[in-house]
């Protein structure tokens, strides 16, 4: 293994997308994570689908646990969790998001675990984290963003609120969880102790609604739902061109300057009521028809064209497919094609992390349910009488 984190053993009891997500990064950067599994069953993301691979392995599965070693372990028999604790003693990083108190009754709570291994990073991911009256609470994301206020200024202003289309309260949780593992190895050094991480999707989701949390605190009033706009700058938000959507991002007075050239109507930026973005936004009810009249008479790449001449930030709204195709993207390599055990090339999107002195190396693709088990047990040492028993006991 090759990477900053090469060398930091990884165990993962994670399930799903926010712990899957964080132990798939600290693999991309490096670190060897075990992922323990069911036996049988696996992680529970294997069986959702369509799509799937054609050994039935589901397309989201496949989205977040590259790069992990894949061990099947029934912790509810004594022998399963002997197994799980003897890896944790020997891990770095422990990763699980099982409920509060979950793991207590297995000896694999923070508290069993520190006493063989100080040195431990333990970090927990849940809905509502570990205290609170909500602590007991599963945590869904889509509740979640329920929850938190996300929904409330997402979707159309005169419409129900919308969830944003991927799980992003499991994703942000999820980065939220690599850092602080990260910052826990660092720490470790100068204290030469662990460390106890408690993450909840609840409070990752509130707390990145950074601008919006901040408009109430400091304005007083109810964030509203504004569609495609933008709380605090105009025009800021999708038009509708004769031929399609776009975006148009004009961040400040200059720009707007520069649109109102583009549109035929500069006198625009000279209003008193449209000449600074506070008054924009105080006024975006009277600017923004007279920007979406002109706009619909022109096609949207024409938009797009004048505009990124005259330095002013637009794009256009892909769809996925387009996004795959755009020359940037390809550019950038962000797909790529991992060989898995089977010898079939495992599409990915790899990591936006660029590193210039320890490039992010791709190892593994996703694992097969229990492919590693062998090998990782060997680690251990466990003889091959043992695994074999082991397995015929429906542990393993």
């Amino acid at each position: 293994m090759s990477g900053p984190l090469s060398g930091i053993r990884v165990l993962d009891l994670s399930r799903v997308l926010a712990g899957p997500w964080a132990s798939q990064t600290l693999a991309d950067l490096g670190a060897d994570v075990v992922k323990i599994e069911r036996p049988g069953s696996g992680d529970d993301t294997r069986h959702w689908g369509p799509p799937n691979l054609d050994d039935g392995t589901a397309a989201y599965f496949l989205a977040a646990n590259r790069g992990k070693r894949s061990v099947t372990v029934d912790i509810s028999r004594p022998e399963g969790r002997e197994l799980v604790a003897r890896l944790a003693a020997e891990a770095d990083v422990l990763l699980e998001n099982y409920k509060v108190g979950g793991l207590r009754k297995y000896g694999l709570d923070y508290d069993s675990l520190k006493t063989v291994n100080p040195r431990l990073i333990y970090c927990s991911i849940t809905g509502f984290g570990q205290t609170g009256p909500y602590a007991q609470h599963a945590g869904y994301d889509y509740i979640v963003q329920g929850m938190s206020g996300l929904m409330s200024i997402t979707g159309p202003a005169d419409g129900e609120p919308h969830k944003v289309g991927v799980a992003v309260t499991d994703l942000f949780t999820g980065m939220y969880a690599v850092s602080a593992i990260t910052a826990a190895l660092y720490g470790r050094e100068k204290s030469g102790h662990g460390e106890r991480i408690d993450l909840a999707l609840f409070d990752c989701a509130l707390t990145m609604l950074a601008n919006v949390n901040m408009n109430w605190l400091v304005g007083g009033k109810t964030p509203p739902r504004l569609g495609n706009g933008h709380a605090n700058i105009v025009p800021y938000q999708v038009f509708a061109a004769s031929d399609g959507h776009f975006i148009l991002a004009c961040g400040n007075d200059s720009q707007f300057a520069r649109v109102a050239e583009q549109v035929g109507l500069p006198a625009l930026a000279q209003d008193d009521r449209f000449a600074t973005n506070p008054q924009r936004v105080a006024h975006r009810e009277l600017l923004v028809p007279q920007l979406a009249e002109v706009f619909a008479t022109r096609g949207r790449d024409e938009w797009l064209a004048r505009l990124d001449a005259a330095g002013v930030p637009c794009g256009p709204i892909n769809t996925v497919d387009e996004a795959f195709a755009d020359p940037q993207i390809v550019a950038r390599g962000l797909r790529a094609d991992l060989v898995d055990g089977h010898g079939r090339a495992v599409p990915q999107v790899v990591s936006p992390i660029r590193l210039e002195v320890e490039p992010l190396v791709y190892h593994r693709a996703p694992p097969a349910l229990g492919e590693h088990t062998d090998e990782v047990l060997a680690e251990l040492g466990y003889s091959g009488d043992e695994v074999a028993r082991l397995r015929a006991q429906g542990v393993i």
